[in-house]
């Protein structure tokens, strides 16, 4: 097949559903890296499986890695997740070096199947309250992929493609509406109901319900 490997991590959600869609319309053929962390929003496993089969990943990995051994987090401990708005400061949602380790999952993928780019979902909303977002991280990560791996330092350069970066969630929106990303196959809430619907309130549910509003679109998930 024609085009470069990449390495997509996908939740499931907006942000990498969208950054997903970007890669594949610039040409990468995508592997799909979804972690099952044991997150308390579980049901976003099944979201990730279904946009990676309708944006032709040739593969879609879903590693258990599970998380709530080390806890500190709304997503992976036994604490409350906040439904009172988005507040400043770094989120009780936050999980200790999630995108840390999340990409290096990736990067040991990428260098075992020959892949060299790394995409991921990382945008201007989120680096204000998590620091694993910021670009200064991206960067720091990069260079670490070259320094820390055989293919780097043998001059196969990794570079982590983050897209989104000056993007927030109104833009986001846009972005994968103009490369036809599966934005009704997403999902978004931390803290879903026992039906297994979204709790409307948590500020993953504000932050889409608002990027949809500002868009001026109906969200095509609800």
């Amino acid at each position: 097949m024609s085009g470069k490997l990449a390495v997509v991590l996908l939740s499931g959600g907006l942000d990498s559903t969208t950054v997903a869609a970007i890669a594949r319309a610039e040409g990468w053929r995508l592997l799909a890296l979804t972690i099952d962390y044991n997150q308390r929003h579980r049901i976003e496993l099944d979201h990730a499986a279904r946009v990676a089969a309708a944006l032709g990943a040739e593969r879609h990995i879903v590693l258990p890695l599970d998380l709530t051994g080390f806890g500190g987090s709304a997503l992976t401990a036994d604490i409350d997740v906040p439904k009172g708005g988005v507040e400043p400061g770094i989120p009780v949602t936050y999980v200790p070096a999630r995108n840390t380790i999340f990409l290096s999952v990736a990067l040991g993928w990428a260098e075992a199947a020959g892949a060299r780019d790394l995409f991921i979902g990382v945008n201007a909303l989120d680096f204000s309250g998590y620091p694993d977002c910021r670009p200064e991280f991206i960067a720091a990560f990069e260079a670490m992929a070259n320094t820390a791996t055989k293919a780097g330092v043998e001059g196969e350069r990794f570079r982590v493609h983050t897209p989104l970066m000056t993007l927030d969630k109104a833009g986001i929106i846009a972005a994968g509406q103009a490369v036809g990303a599966p934005l009704h196959l997403t999902w978004s809430c931390y803290d879903p109901t026992p039906e297994g619907t979204p709790c409307g309130l948590c500020d993953s549910c504000r932050l889409r319900a608002k990027g949809f509003a500002e868009a001026g679109v109906a969200d095509p998930a609800l």
